[in-house]
């Protein structure tokens, strides 16, 4: 099987694309463990990001993939949606509460708290979310940067931007509940690595010519994941960790912030 045209290029396009994560787990930095509010403002802000995209973006778009094949796309969008909550809910039945005891208490210089295992729990739980976000995602850019290197890069830009307060939602719940920021970047880090996975197995499918039916539904799945995270995960935790006019502060900044990068860009 021969490889795309600007196979090296597209592939660097998209793994720059999603390890911009990583940028997001920078962010952390700045922020002190135990500081609430910040960690209630960037909890709603992540939940903004993953609802504006989900309604404005990615079911959107699974419509378009899939209406090229089906007169039904819209219950096809529908039934993805579904399996995304279903999903989303077995992941959470299936991820452990409890944590290791001898990790129960993390110190850092003048810092030392007990583990929230809410907190680990949400950092894993969207990270796993976001992966299987990012992977559809690395097949669209490495598909687009090979056939035309100009929309490619565009597209890299924009899913790069938006990566950004993806790595925030993984980041800042690890980083609050072990107070180590070497873990907040690890996590974030990771979660965008299945953007370039994807791009590989993307050459396959790609191949296989069902490009459109696959992602299409991949995409509402996706959507059904992250509204159900949104939520079930992290609103409540963002109410629970500073107040509702916070939890409000960061759902508006986030929408508005995705929202003026779609624009933008």
């Amino acid at each position: 099987m021969a490889l795309p045209e600007n196979f090296l290029t597209a592939l660097i396009i998209t793994m720059l694309a999603g390890l911009s994560t990583a940028i997001g787990g920078a962010i952390t930095f700045v922020i002190k463990p135990g500081n609430v509010k910040a960690l209630s403002v960037g909890l709603g802000f992540s939940a903004g990001v993953m609802i504006f995209l989900s309604f404005s973006e990615i079911l959107p778009e699974a419509g378009q993939m899939l209406s090229e094949h089906f007169s039904n796309a819209q219950w096809l969008v529908m039934a993805g949606f579904v399996v995304g909550l279903i999903v989303a809910i077995l992941i959470d039945y299936f991820i452990p509460d409890h944590i290791n005891q001898n990790e129960l208490f993390e110190c850092r210089e003048d810092f030392c708290a007990k583990v929230d295992p809410k907190m680990r729990r949400a950092g894993i739980f969207t990270a796993a979310a976001i992966c299987i976000h990012n992977f559809p995602e690395g097949m669209a850019t490495f598909l687009a940067s090979s056939h035309n290197l100009t929309l490619g890069i565009s597209i890299g830009i924009a899913i790069a931007i938006h990566n950004i307060p993806e790595g925030i939602a993984v980041a800042l719940p690890v980083y609050n509940a072990t107070g180590k920021k070497r873990y907040a970047m690890l996590y974030s880090a990771l979660s965008g690595l299945s953007e370039p996975i994807g791009a590989l197995i993307g050459v396959f499918l790609f191949q296989l010519f069902l490009p459109q039916i696959l992602v299409g539904f991949l995409f509402a799945t996706v959507a059904g994941i992250m509204i159900y995270i949104s939520f079930d995960t992290l609103l409540p935790l963002s109410k629970e960790y500073g107040d509702w006019h916070l939890s409000m502060i960061g759902i508006m900044s986030g929408i508005l912030f995705i929202w003026a990068t779609t624009l933008v860009l």
